[in-house]
């Protein structure tokens, strides 16, 4: 695509794409987070895109994929970002139940699936991360670590962009200091949001236009 061309953009998340959207009173309900970041750079950039903040507080991958219609399909939208899998991680942290108990694989390639081939949309996967801060979650970063290798090897199959965050914030959490980029260990700051979308805005502009 042209620059010039308007794309409809849907984010599809947890609490980490939500950032509290649907408390906005503004008309575009994007939230405090890398969602709003994101719209204000490609603004920037003169772009005119419509972007859709379809995160859901709490949501796992099978929630993304029961309001896919509702979130995704009715708009028809030309590029779908995927930003999910902390509370997939959260879920067995908390509870003991595997990934493979949830079906996060074979929910994951679902979701990609459905994207692909009901609608024309590109795929742009964000991949999960966390910080040791506090350091109870270092014991979590196994757990991330294997969703995020799993979502790269999906986003593979289905030929969508993957994005991977991991080490990317956790090394500016290391330069900046934790506090400055994460708020309680899994949630961005502005600053970590705006790392984020800096990134989320460098591989469309490599990959979508």
């Amino acid at each position: 695509m042209e620059m010039s061309d308007v794309m409809k953009i849907i984010f599809l998340g947890d609490s980490i794409t939500d950032a509290f959207h649907k408390m906005n009173v503004d008309d575009e309900k994007l939230g405090n987070g890398y969602v709003a970041c994101v719209s204000k750079m490609l603004k920037e950039q003169g772009r005119r895109d419509f972007i859709r903040n379809a995160g859901h507080d709490g949501f796992t991958v099978s929630g993304l994929l029961r309001l896919f219609e509702y979130d995704c399909r009715q708009y028809e939208p030309d590029l779908v970002s995927v930003q999910v899998g902390c509370n997939d991680a959260a879920l067995f942290m908390n509870t003991g139940k595997t990934l493979k108990q949830q079906e996060f694989e074979q929910n994951y390639r679902r979701l990609l699936e459905r994207i692909r081939t009901e609608t024309r949309a590109k795929i742009l996967c964000m991949g999960p991360f966390i910080f040791p801060h506090p350091l109870e979650y270092a014991n979590w970063i196994p757990v991330i670590r294997k969703i995020e290798q799993m979502e790269y090897d999906v986003a593979q199959e289905a030929g969508a962009v993957f994005l991977p965050l991991h080490d990317r914030l956790n090394q500016a959490a290391e330069e900046e200091g934790y506090d400055a980029v994460t708020t309680d260990g899994t949630h961005l700051t502005r600053y970590g949001a705006e790392i984020a979308a800096k990134e989320w805005v460098r591989a469309a502009e490599e990959y979508f236009w």
